[in-house]
């Protein structure tokens, strides 16, 4: 495995790099399953994401059921937990809260009434707006280590291993 390097943390702060000294045998395995890392990393994403989104009390699933419905209005709770990749329970839960809270309505199908078409409130659309900076700033921090580059390419591997193993994933994300 190739030499990881990490910020010194005895440095005065201007990012010098030291490589890894002694290394943890248990902690060299973990980092080299991608799995981990990728968990890590959301984890951290999602910490990131409450430190910027405070005001409305706005989950990172929730913010993406919002965003979806601002783009593709209407759409029923089904497709809209395939945009997202919740299983339809999940979905299901996650819009009766946001419906709770007034940020989304749910109509009946005039067509089929079993289904029930999702849309964004005032409220809602209100919220998305607001926190659309919050989460620009939410990404920029993870991103932040990398060069303009290398974020392109980060962003490009991951979509790759997204699109080549959706078939894989409990929930397969219909956009894909």
């Amino acid at each position: 495995m190739a030499t990881r390097t990490r910020r010194n943390a005895a440095s005065d702060g201007d990012g010098v790099t030291a490589a890894m000294s002694d290394p943890d045998p248990a902690k060299e395995l973990l980092w080299a399953r991608p799995g981990f890392l990728v968990r890590r990393l959301h984890q951290i994403h999602v910490a990131m994401f409450f430190e910027e989104c405070q005001s409305p009390n706005i989950t990172p699933v929730q913010y993406a059921i919002l965003t979806v419905l601002s783009v593709l209005p209407g759409l029923d709770q089904t497709s809209l937990g395939q945009e997202v990749g919740l299983d339809r329970t999940t979905t299901m839960d996650v819009v009766r809260r946001l419906e709770d809270r007034g940020l989304v309505e749910r109509r009946e199908n005039p067509a089929d009434r079993r289904t029930r078409h999702v849309h964004l409130t005032r409220e809602g659309k209100s919220v998305v707006m607001a926190l659309r900076a919050d989460m620009a700033r939410a990404q920029e921090r993870m991103l932040a280590p990398l060069k303009p580059a290398q974020r392109e390419v980060f962003m490009e591997l991951l979509a790759t291993l997204v699109e080549a193993n959706n078939q894989y994933s409990r929930t397969i994300l219909r956009s894909v």
